[in-house]
């Protein structure tokens, strides 16, 4: 959530932040909410303390004063009542604002206007028709959407051969390089509470549902270890000379994917389950930028051990989702994707993103730091991909890919794996 003051001082702000990030909230109604809820707080406190006078008085007091208590005892309980509405009401509509976009972030709404900063590498050239990775990995026996349909439903996949090895390389692969530049390696649980994930601002509904909730609990299954990381120190006061904390969380990742997501969801690119190895950072205020770019060059220096093609995204300000104030993507090109004739013409597709949530979540989870001088103040949180195995994958086996269906194996993974190459399917 964003910090109320902002709102009570600044509504004019607060209604242009809205608006930026293409947001429909009647900021007015949710200003009117304020207002009233903090009357009925004045009001019900007042009570209290009369009623607090007049029990005092014990048996000393007067027919009429025992009148008067009954009496404010009733009023108490209809003002905390209408109290408990207000608030309730408030809570849900003031938890809607988004966390403002910074003022360099570009304008727009979807991700058409997004900012292409720079591209890294050449996109590759093949002497053949280059197939999608799906093709390519059921031809190989890597992956098994079919058996995955009949045991979990569409969407989920069975990982198969030197295609889970392939992940687990991959895992290793992003790990070693987190670890060398000072991230401290946690395993989180796959289930959090729903503070904690709505507290971070994965919704179980609405059109951008991600939670698969369970049922007769007060859990659900987190969309990325990020929700998991932020809980971490939920209800904590860090040491600011212990700042910034760096964690590489490994987890599997679990998306109801409810929303419309365009053309391109075949295969591994969007499934309800894959694994994430995420960076979640703790910082000072004003140290969250520098982290920011610094999350950036990690995923960059990852994937260009991997040696593959991408392109910087700057997100605009209609698509940074409610928790960012920045955010870029990270999108390789994959040979095998369909162009505008549907023949494989290759385009660009997402593979990593960054963002800086400055001190919105740590508001939701109540996380802050306290300085040498004893001044406290809420940390700010930013969060990285450092590899979703399921895109890595796919942009593997496209631009790896040999004219006989063989696929080539990046150098910088040869330690973690038995083989160099995934051989060609036998005819």
């Amino acid at each position: 959530m964003i910090d109320i003051k902002l709102l009570r001082d600044n509504p004019d702000f607060v209604k242009k932040a809205v608006t930026r990030k293409g947001y429909r909230i009647d900021v007015d109604v949710i200003i009117e909410l304020d207002r009233r809820r903090r009357e009925l707080i004045r009001e019900t406190e007042d009570l209290r303390r009369q009623a607090k006078t007049v029990a005092a008085l014990g048996k000393d007091s007067s027919e009429t004063e025992k009148e008067k208590g009954r009496a404010l005892k009733d009023k108490i309980k209809i003002k905390e009542k209408e109290l408990a509405v207000v608030a309730d009401d408030f809570d849900l509509k003031f938890s809607e604002i988004p966390n403002p976009a910074l003022e360099d972030v570009p304008n727009g709404i979807g991700e058409n206007e997004n900012k292409e900063l720079k591209m890294v590498g050449e996109k590759p050239k093949f002497d053949f028709e280059p197939k999608d990775h799906l093709e390519l990995a059921e031809r190989l026996k890597l992956i098994d959407f079919e058996t995955g349909a009949k045991v979990a439903g569409s969407q989920f996949y069975y990982l198969k051969n030197e295609g889970a090895l392939l992940e687990l390389a991959l895992i290793h692969y992003a790990l070693d390089i987190l670890v060398e530049e000072g991230f401290n390696v946690i395993f989180t649980p796959d289930l959090a509470k729903s503070r904690f994930y709505l507290g971070t601002g994965y919704l179980p509904k609405g059109d951008e549902a991600q939670i698969y909730e369970i049922k007769d609990s007060d859990l659900g299954l987190i969309a990325t270890a990020e929700v998991a990381l932020a809980g971490y120190h939920a209800d904590e006061v860090l040491d600011a000379s212990n700042l910034p904390l760096k964690y590489a969380g490994l987890s599997h990742c679990f998306r109801r994917e409810a929303g419309a997501y365009g053309k391109y969801s075949k295969g591994l690119y969007r499934v309800h389950q894959f694994t994430k190895v995420e960076m979640f950072c703790y910082t000072l205020p004003e140290k969250s930028s520098d982290m920011h770019h610094e999350l950036l060059r990690i995923e960059e220096k990852i994937f260009q051990g991997l040696g593959l093609t991408y392109r910087v995204l700057e997100m605009c300000a209609g698509d940074l989702g409610s928790q960012a104030v920045k955010k870029y993507d990270l999108e390789a090109w994959m040979p095998g994707r369909g162009g505008s004739t549907g023949s494989p013409q290759g385009d660009w597709g997402e593979i990593t993103s960054t963002s800086n949530t400055t001190d919105y979540q740590s508001r939701n989870l109540n996380i802050k730091y306290r300085l040498s001088n004893g001044e406290t103040g809420f940390a700010h949180t930013l969060n990285g991909t450092a590899l979703a195995t399921s895109r890595a994958i796919i942009a593997l086996l496209e631009n790896y890919q040999k004219e006989d269906g063989s696929i080539q194996i990046p150098k910088v993974l040869y330690k973690y794996l038995s083989f160099k190459t995934i051989p060609a399917p036998k005819p």
